[in-house]
């Protein structure tokens, strides 16, 4: 017997690797914190261009994680369904 299907946010791209834009709710508040956040660091650091640069790194990092945890696997892929 299978456990219950894991519930995605942000689906596969369907060609190349990584994720597309989320598929649900869920996804799509993590998406919208990010680039508030982001804003949020351009007001922070305005005149300091070299102090956003680790700030936005960190932002991605969190969003890959978020991704590979809560989206389907990632794997290269030519456009087929399979």
């Amino acid at each position: 017997m299978t456990g219950p299907k894991k519930k995605i946010w942000f689906p596969a791209k369907r060609y190349g690797w990584g994720w597309g834009l989320p598929c649900a709710w869920q996804g799509w508040v993590v998406f919208g914190v990010y680039v508030s956040l982001w804003f949020l660091g351009v007001i922070l650091f305005p005149k300091k261009g070299e102090a956003i640069m680790p700030y936005g790194i960190f932002l991605t990092i969190l969003l890959i994680a978020v991704c590979w945890w809560k989206g389907e696997k990632p794997r290269w892929r030519w456009g087929k369904d399979s």
